[in-house]
């Protein structure tokens, strides 16, 4: 049996680009750590590394056939990576400047007109910032929350795990309810959560 501790980067690609599952677990098992550090160092945060670790190593497991000869697999992780990084930033750019802009809206306005706002107007707020969710994060959180399926349910639709279900809810709540909070609408909280 081959050692694939001892396969090159180089071998490991093509052994890859046939569909070896060793090959790309010797390649996950040797970059992981690595791939993440740089993508923390980048982001300052836990979750958001793992996620794009996790998506860096899936396509490199789906795209595997379609990779170049000769190919710097190494390389092609890193440059994955850094555009992931640079793709999440772009989008919590455009998310941060609408919240600040509500934020600044909020601030201006007194307690008195806060509490006045109508439920049609919290619900319009909410609605946008779940249109603001990754698109799969964002199919998730709507079949949860909007047509009441369970976990289960909605793998099952969507062909996926339970476990990938749950996180994405979560992580869709712990994305919403700050903003939320932050912009001062705790009542956008009651009628999110179920």
């Amino acid at each position: 049996m081959l050692n694939y501790s001892t396969c090159s980067d180089q071998e490991l690609t093509d052994l890859l680009k046939s569909g070896d599952r060793h090959a790309f677990t010797e390649l996950y098992n040797r970059y992981w750590k690595l791939i993440y550090a740089h993508v923390y160092k980048m982001l300052r945060d836990e979750d958001d590394a793992k996620d794009i670790v996790q998506e860096v190593f899936g396509n490199l497991w789906i795209k595997a056939s379609s990779i170049k000869s000769n190919i710097n697999i190494s390389g092609l992780m890193y440059t994955s990576a850094r555009n992931r990084v640079f793709d999440l930033i772009e989008k919590n750019k455009v998310r941060f400047d609408y919240l600040g802009e509500l934020a600044e809206f909020l601030s201006d306005t007194d307690s008195m007109q806060i509490e006045t706002i109508d439920e049609k107007r919290i619900i319009e707020i909410l609605e946008r910032e779940i249109q603001n969710l990754p698109p799969k994060m964002r199919a998730i959180f709507e079949l949860s929350r909007k047509e009441n399926l369970s976990h289960r349910e909605i793998a099952s639709k969507l062909n996926i795990s339970e476990q990938t279900v749950k996180k994405q809810v979560h992580n869709a709540l712990k994305v919403i309810k700050p903003k939320l909070n932050d912009a001062g609408i705790s009542i956008a909280i009651l009628i999110m959560m179920r």
